[in-house]
């Protein structure tokens, strides 16, 4: 039983009923100067959770109650209260008072009252030394509230400032915390011992891993012979989850530092299955289903190497266009170049049947990405690209170098259904032709912006601007491919797909050298797992390389459904369109994930 001394304010009592159990009756009073704690103190008491375990018997019941003692003194504490009493009564009798395997056979009621007392204040909060630069929780102060909460933050604080200067084995020395329960006081010196300086010694490794040691090492990166940094730690643990070939990645800092003022760090790792198999489908009333499907095998010469091969048909059953094909294979090594650049070795095959052109495409080639941070990642590569065209400037083919470069900065707080944060991504693909083709360049653009407002951001506002164009060369001199049309899911909704282009004098479409999209969403959660979507559409089409008064809008605007996973919403939009002559009546789209 927690008890106390001090002057108590008017008495404030709330009471309620907290739950039941083989017919218990749980009751919870709070009186004293603590308004507004009762909510906490019911979160905290395991009499309350147990209670309404229909399966929870007297001893359970008993149990709970002698703990929650000190789960309820935890939580006065917390909020600066230090002379609490805490009576817990079942059946007449207080619980410390009953032995703990001495419960009746039936427990009726079960009073928990709570008495707070007076908030204390710091009469001194000290804590020393201090690394330099060290920032102190702000209620850590003379004359704030004494939460024991603020007094464990501040600790936490000063020993994360001596880490970062490199004293990774910074430590509590000592404390002194006096409650004067006559002034209503706390006396806080705390005093810390930041330990020598350290460097980083030798990576270790533990668990079940395939991995070769030597890559282990070159993919974590860590900084052997350097100062310690917590932060250098983290990167090394980041670098060995994002390869994807670990289930479970912890790094452990030695117990003790060597004779030579190094510490060794132990990588405990557990692989992942070797093998993945995933699919994908989504289905659009005027373009058809599409379907996809991925193998992928993790760690594939115990390397970190990951091989995956793609598959996908899209189109079937559509009205534009006929079925579109595609195969692909990718091996992507990690820390090729140094820990935080990975080399990627690919090639595709596709046949396109889209409404406006015919292609068979082959390419081939590689690229290495780096991730500059946590949100920033660029990339630069080197494909070849053989296609051969039908469409309405007669049979082609075109053979071609590019020279891919791109960067991205994705600052969302979810990548599968964002509420908040931004996405960019630039790209720019120079193109030397071969064979009597044409050279020059596509410039490509896609940046998003998510915005939530109310409790829980169950109100998005999400927007989307998408730019492109080619320059260098004419459309009569490049791969359709690399022209941009408007219209179907990944554009204008409700307008058919690739139904804007540039019109010829002959009356056929081709794609054309710029391009400019915007959507809007607004995003409201119905419930935790239902949401109701308003979006609207515009896209541009010009024969020119930049937007301007050359070329054709088209819009569109509609409704849709979302059905939260767990792991990303599955997605049903109905649109129709707004303005524009390239299309008319409602199209239906439904799909996995957020359409932006």
């Amino acid at each position: 039983m927690g008890r106390g001394f001090g002057r108590c304010a008017v008495a404030i009592v709330i009471a309620g009923w907290a739950g039941m159990a083989s017919g218990t009756e749980v009751r919870l009073t709070v009186s004293g100067a603590g308004q507004g704690l009762e909510g906490d103190l019911r979160a905290a008491s395991l009499v309350v959770s147990t209670a309404e375990d229909e399966k929870a018997n007297p001893q359970d019941l008993l149990s709970a109650a002698r703990a929650d003692y000190a789960r309820l003194v935890g939580v006065l504490y917390g909020a600066g209260y230090y002379s609490p009493v805490v009576h817990i009564i079942v059946d007449g009798a207080e619980a410390a008072a009953i032995p703990p395997y001495g419960a009746p056979a039936r427990i009726g009621t079960i009073a928990l009252s709570v008495t707070t007392g007076p908030r204390f204040a710091f009469s001194r909060a000290r804590l020393a030394p201090l690394a330099p630069g060290t920032e102190l929780p702000e209620g850590f102060a003379a004359g704030k509230t004494a939460e024991s909460g603020v007094i464990v933050d501040a600790v936490t604080a000063g020993i994360d400032g001596w880490r970062a200067q490199g004293h990774a084995k910074a430590a509590l020395a000592g404390q002194s915390l006096v409650a004067d329960h006559a002034r209503n006081t706390v006396d806080a010196d705390i005093r810390l011992s930041p330990g020598p300086r350290l460097t980083f010694g030798k990576l270790t490794l533990s668990g079940t891993t395939r991995m070769r040691e030597e890559r282990v090492r070159a993919i974590a990166g860590l900084p052997s012979g350097e100062t310690f940094s917590p932060d250098a730690l983290e990167r090394s643990a980041t670098r060995l989850r994002r390869s994807g070939v670990f289930r479970s990645v912890t790094l452990n800092e030695a117990a003790a530092p060597g004779p030579d003022g190094t510490l060794d760090i132990e990588a405990a790792l557990v692989d992942d299955k070797k093998r993945r198999l995933g699919v994908g489908a989504e289905l659009s009333s005027l373009e058809g289903l599409r379907v996809s499907a991925f193998w992928l095998h993790r760690n594939l010469m115990r390397g970190g190497e990951r091989l995956r091969i793609d598959a996908e048909a899209g189109g079937i059953g559509g009205e534009s266009g006929g079925t579109d094909y595609r195969l692909g294979a990718n091996i992507t090594r990690p820390a090729t170049f140094g820990p935080d650049t990975s080399l990627s070795v690919f090639g595709n095959l596709e046949e396109l049947d889209e409404p406006e052109y015919f292609e068979h495409k082959f390419e081939l080639g590689f690229g290495l990405s780096r991730q500059i941070s946590d949100d920033l990642t660029v990339g630069a590569g080197v494909t070849y690209r053989y296609s051969e065209v039908e469409d309405a400037l007669g049979d082609r083919s075109f053979n071609h170098i590019t020279f891919p470069l791109f960067a991205t900065r994705d600052k969302r707080d979810d990548r599968l259904n964002a509420s908040n944060g931004t996405y960019v991504h630039l790209a720019a693909t120079p193109f030397v032709g071969i064979d009597n083709s044409t050279s020059g360049a596509q410039i490509v653009a896609d940046t998003r912006a998510y915005r939530g407002f109310g409790a829980d951001d169950r109100t998005v506002l999400a927007a989307r601007v998408q730019v492109g164009s080619v320059v260098g060369a004419s459309t009569g001199e490049v791969p359709p491919d690399i022209l941009f049309f408007s219209g179907g899911g990944g554009t204008v909704r409700g307008q058919p797909y690739q139904s804007l282009g540039v019109d010829l004098p002959s009356g056929d479409t081709i794609g054309g050298r710029g391009f400019l999209g915007l959507s809007t969403e607004l995003r409201v959660g119905v419930t935790e797992s239902i949401g109701v979507v308003g979006f609207a559409d515009a896209g541009y089409v010009g024969p020119d390389s930049w937007p301007g008064g050359s070329g054709d809008w088209h819009t569109g605007a509609g409704l849709g459904l979302r059905y939260d996973t767990g792991i990303g919403p599955i997605r049903f939009d109905i649109a129709a369109p707004v303005s524009g002559s390239t299309g008319d009546g409602v199209q239906f789209y439904i799909g996995i994930g957020q359409a932006f």
